[in-house]
């Protein structure tokens, strides 16, 4: 008997099968509200319907067994929210049983396979005014740090501004940690990877890996 998935799993593979694309953790929770935690995580790569490349962050794409899975059964549990789980059964069912059937493809993986099916591809996003990016980054801070003035590493910060220039970024870092932070270079050199050393912002003469703010 196939495992179950709670409602979180089963959408979250449905929305991989629809991008049709590797999505990292900052993307998953900051656009979709998706927060995939470890257990799930670990509980979808073993059974090859999530395939996860570790990193900072970590990006997911549909696993082979995933596109399979769509092509079966695939029920949300109706319990919390109700009516979601129902509204998300149905889609599925329809899609797969009265839509695909009617197209010239076989599963869900050729129909998306073709140029007509591939996601949009999105706009780009509008600069983002420098002045703006304090408060941001100071919101991102809050939600990384485990209080006022913890060390944050600036490889966990940057995912949430792909949108950003990175030279915009690095000035608004500096101009922050002159007015209410502090930028550092990592102690323990050894203990950097690759991702920490490329997320530097380099000021004061040296690499700095760490921001902290409310000092």
């Amino acid at each position: 008997m196939a495992e179950s998935l709670t409602a979180l799993e089963s959408a979250l593979l449905i929305l991989l099968m629809s991008e049709n694309r590797e999505i990292p953790n900052p993307e998953l929770e900051k656009v979709y509200g998706f927060k995939l935690e470890a257990k799930s995580r670990q509980k979808l790569n073993r059974l090859g319907y999530l395939e996860t490349q570790d990193g900072r962050p970590m990006v997911h794409a549909l696993g082979d067994k995933g596109w399979a899975l769509m092509e079966g059964d695939l029920a949300f549990p109706r319990s919390t929210p109700r009516v979601l789980g129902a509204a998300l059964s149905a889609f599925h069912a329809a899609m797969r049983d009265r839509v695909l059937p009617k197209t010239q493809f076989q599963t869900f993986g050729e129909a998306l396979a073709q140029s007509s099916f591939v996601p949009a591809q999105r706009a780009e996003p509008a600069p983002v005014p420098t002045a703006n990016l304090s408060g941001r980054i100071r919101d991102v801070y809050k939600s990384l740090a485990s209080e006022p003035g913890a060390w944050v590493s600036l490889a966990r910060l940057r995912p949430y501004f792909a949108d950003v220039p990175r030279a915009d970024l690095d000035e608004a870092l500096k101009r922050l940690a002159r007015e209410d932070g502090v930028l550092a270079p990592e102690v323990n050199q050894k203990s950097l990877t690759a991702t920490d050393i490329e997320s530097a912002v380099r000021s004061g003469g040296q690499d700095n890996h760490l921001l902290a703010i409310g000092v």
